[in-house]
């Protein structure tokens, strides 16, 4: 089961400064360990980005969150867009398990910090110095900077192995909107959105996204999905999407998604925040 959660590159654009905006994107770190999101996609929203923190802000501090607090230093560095990542919460995501000197070793995650052309790569986890680490036969060949699992049977001597498994915590890509809702494993495709039909049991028993493949998608302050997709509310008022299970015509942005989803139904503010829409939004998705 893959659960994939979708924020705009604009997320941030109305932060008063870059503190504020480091604090944003803290509370969707938050979100997207607390509700167990496999793979956090930023999709690009050029006309809603003014661009003010960088490009590649929002993607390069959700990065830095989801690095384990022992890799943080070695692989960042300093960095202009994370000069406030102290105000970061922590996220508390489990990177080792079990004891050293347990027969089954203990499980950590690392960095790739060089691939190989021998089927081997590097990665830094913690120990004093990076382990050269055979690629298992079914594993895709991990990228530089990518984050993996590691089995440490023993420190002196060092004893270590990749696995295929996915590390504790959320992947971050940087990828289109229109190619994540077209993977084969996107399963339900929900909108999230102040104009779409209100949540319901009847809706989460016909969809059951907390059972299998699903992605969520989330517009940006001020600007709804309706208007990064270049569609009327209206249109989504009225149900024009074809419903739970269509098929997906990537020409029509209605079309894309199976389900409009309002998550906040009954809301007293004029606005909620994307953040706050994602704790509300995956607290009800993940149901059983």
């Amino acid at each position: 089961m893959t659960r994939t959660v979708l924020v705009p590159s604009s997320l941030t654009r109305e932060a008063e400064d870059k503190r504020e905006a480091t604090r944003k994107l803290g509370y969707v770190a938050r979100a997207a360990v607390i509700f167990r999101v496999d793979r956090l996609v930023v999709y690009p929203d050029s006309s809603g980005d003014d661009g003010r923190f960088g490009d590649g802000f929002v993607d390069t501090v959700l990065r830095y969150a989801a690095t384990p607090p022992d890799l943080r230093k070695e692989l960042w560095g300093r960095r202009d867009e994370l000069a406030y990542v102290g105000v970061l919460p922590p996220l508390r995501v489990a990177s080792q398990t079990g004891s050293e000197s347990d027969d089954s070793g203990s499980l950590r995650q690392g960095i790739v910090t060089e691939v190989g052309s021998d089927d081997r790569v590097r990665v830094n986890c913690g120990m004093q110095h990076p382990v050269s680490l055979p690629v298992p036969p079914a594993m895709a060949t991990p990228r530089e900077g990518e984050r993996v699992t590691v089995r440490v049977t023993s420190r002196r001597p060092v004893r270590a192995r990749l696995l295929d498994i996915p590390p504790s915590g959320y992947q971050v890509e940087r990828a289109d909107l229109q190619a994540v809702l077209a993977r084969p494993d996107a399963g339900v495709r929900i909108a999230a959105s102040r104009h779409g039909e209100p949540v319901s049991p009847r809706l989460l028993e016909d969809i059951e996204p907390a059972r299998g493949d699903s992605t969520v998608v989330f517009g940006a302050p001020k600007r709804g999905l309706p208007k990064i997709l270049g569609v009327e509310p209206s249109d989504v008022t009225d149900g024009s999407g074809d419903g739970p299970g269509s098929d997906c015509d990537t020409d029509e942005p209605l079309s894309r998604f199976d389900l409009w989803l309002n998550t906040v139904p009954n809301q007293a503010s004029k606005v909620v925040r994307t953040e706050e829409a994602m704790f509300a939004s995956l607290a009800v998705l993940t149901m059983e």
